[in-house]
């Protein structure tokens, strides 16, 4: 066999040495951040719950999730260890907040510039009635019937028929 035939194999073999090896570096980040926890460390679960570090134990932490509610976790489920000012300013609001860019608003009013003394009720449009089932209503109370008379859709079926059978 020649080198050119040889070479994507090569290649190939090289590329997935290398992509092992940085999820390998990254498995073991995790594991020195998690061996790293001290108690009263603030925490971020991989679920995204923030909490405090009460006690290590071999494969568990017992994190305070609240004033006085304690809840035990394994340490595979720690996903950050944060300094103390990042937990304080996310868990207590401590600190000012800095944004970069644009900062989106929370509703749509301010997008389009109208104000809610510009809309009126009367301008709303009512999607939910047919203006065929309205006649047929109106003819059935002008001819005293109490239900409207059968109307038939698009489909060629009338009111209250279905596919079903």
């Amino acid at each position: 066999m020649s080198l050119v035939t040889l070479l994507p194999f090569i290649v190939l073999i090289g590329a997935m040495f290398l992509m092992t090896r940085s999820a390998k570096k990254k498995q073991q980040a995790a594991a020195q951040m998690r061996n790293d926890m001290q108690p009263g460390t603030g925490v971020r679960t991989i679920g995204g719950m923030y909490a405090t570090v009460k006690e290590l134990h071999d494969d568990t932490v017992l994190l305070e999730v609240a004033p006085g509610v304690h809840a035990i976790y394994a340490k595979n489920s720690i996903g950050a260890v944060l300094d103390d000012a990042e937990y304080n300013r996310i868990v207590h609001g401590d600190g000012d907040l800095e944004v970069d860019g644009h900062v989106v608003p929370d509703d749509a009013s301010s997008l389009t510039g109208t104000t809610d003394s510009d809309t009126s009720d009367d301008a709303k449009i009512d999607l939910g009635k047919k203006p065929e089932a309205d006649e047929v209503k109106d003819e059935a109370e002008a001819e005293g019937d109490a239900e409207p008379k059968d109307i038939e859709s698009k489909d060629g079926k009338t009111n209250g028929e279905s596919d079903a059978k």
